[in-house]
């Protein structure tokens, strides 16, 4: 009976437990054919608070906490020399869940053995012209890669001026667990009665991500300060952007709330509590949104979605949300309020993201893509030698 082939994913994502659902399914659907062992950060600094490793019962994956340096900045950040020797031992594949252009992914290329497949992921969907080392990064880990992972079409379209598409590739977007991202009415109550909140007020316009400049959150606040119809606001996310939001709060205190510091085990419950989601990201001179996770959790939620149509938005939502010109801050305020006085197309809304979440985003389905691409690397190198 042949043995089970080996594959190591690695990635400082993983340090969240739900990060692991794609290496769980991969393990569950690869079984007996395929052994996944997984190697996250011990801890890292996040976007939304602070990361230790997380457990997660039940885990089909070997998992090997690593301690990272730097970890305040993703670029910069690198695993300590337990890497070195996890790398050093028999892999059939290695699967790089990092940035071929960031420190950590050049160090996973130069320590991988030269004779084990490597296959890197990106979601970068901005043609840049990196300074040095980090165009050296790049190069140097695309030329090492046998094959890599982009989040989405756009990320394709960009990197394919870069040299990308000399090697095997495949569009894979990022998933979405049914099980903990799915509508649930006393999650909504509990929250809302957590935040001070009637359970049949006015409805509740949702953000959630990073508080910076390029996730809209002007054009967001302006359009709420337009909008006649009635309304709450519910902020969840952290970043440089909280005190001004919490400065314009003071004009709507019973109607505005912002939620910081939240575990990524607690974000399903704060999407429940809102009545649709708004995703205003602004493309700005060296970024574009490159996927929107949080809009495919609010599909498994089914809270229908408002989002621009910056960067891989369009192709994440399709016909599932109402899409927006970034820029068009009339179109915004109407786009709101129109949603905020029609239930019954916000019914109709969560039930089309929902369908959407399920049948492409769920992550049996993400796994298996991943499963299949792995295979035929795999194949194609062994028909090669």
């Amino acid at each position: 009976m042949p043995r089970a082939r080996r594959l190591l994913s690695i990635g400082h994502s993983y340090c969240v437990a739900l990060n692991r659902c794609l290496t769980n399914e991969i393990a569950r659907l690869g079984r007996p054919d395929w052994d996944v062992t997984v190697v996250a950060p011990s801890f890292f600094f996040g976007d939304l608070r602070p990361i230790t490793l997380e457990a997660m019962a039940g885990e089909l994956c070997d998992v090997r906490g690593v301690n990272v340096y730097g970890s305040r900045s993703p670029h910069l950040f690198f695993y300590g020399i337990r890497l070195r020797e996890i790398l050093r031992e028999h892999w059939d594949l290695i699967h790089c869940w990092e940035e071929p252009y960031v420190i950590a992914g050049g160090q996973v290329a130069a320590m991988a053995p030269g004779a084990t497949p490597l296959v890197f992921f990106t979601a970068q969907n901005y043609l840049k012209h990196y300074p040095p080392p980090f165009e050296w990064i790049r190069r140097y880990c695309l030329m090492r890669s046998c094959g890599w992972i982009a989040a989405g079409a756009s990320a394709v379209e960009s990197t394919s001026r870069s040299g990308y598409c000399q090697r095997p590739h495949r569009v894979i977007p990022h998933g979405v667990d049914l099980s903990h991202f799915h509508p649930d009415p006393a999650a909504r109550a509990a929250i809302r009665e957590r935040l001070g909140w009637d359970s049949d007020g006015p409805p509740v316009v949702g953000f959630l991500g990073r508080l910076v400049p390029e996730k809209g959150l002007e054009v967001l606040t302006e359009a709420l300060e337009q909008i006649r119809s009635p309304w709450r606001a519910l902020f969840v996310g952290s970043g440089p952007m909280e005190s001004m939001l919490r400065e314009w709060s003071k004009a709507y205190a019973s109607r505005v709330r912002i939620v910081t510091q939240v575990r990524h085990d607690e974000v399903p419950a704060y999407i429940n509590a809102m009545d649709l989601m708004c995703a205003p990201s602004q493309t700005t001179a060296k970024w574009r949104e490159q996927f929107g996770r949080m809009l495919i959790e609010a599909f498994a939620c089914g809270v229908p979605v408002v989002a621009s149509d910056s960067g891989e938005i369009p192709n994440v939502v399709a016909d599932a949300g109402v899409m927006v010109p970034e820029r068009d801050q009339s179109a915004w305020t109407r786009a709101i309020e129109e949603l905020l006085n029609s239930p019954a197309r916000r019914a109709a809304l969560a039930l089309a993201g929902l369908d959407r979440a399920v049948n492409r985003y769920a992550w049996p389905l993400i796994a298996k893509q991943h499963l299949d691409f792995f295979t035929e690397l795999l194949d194609l190198q062994r028909s090669s030698a």
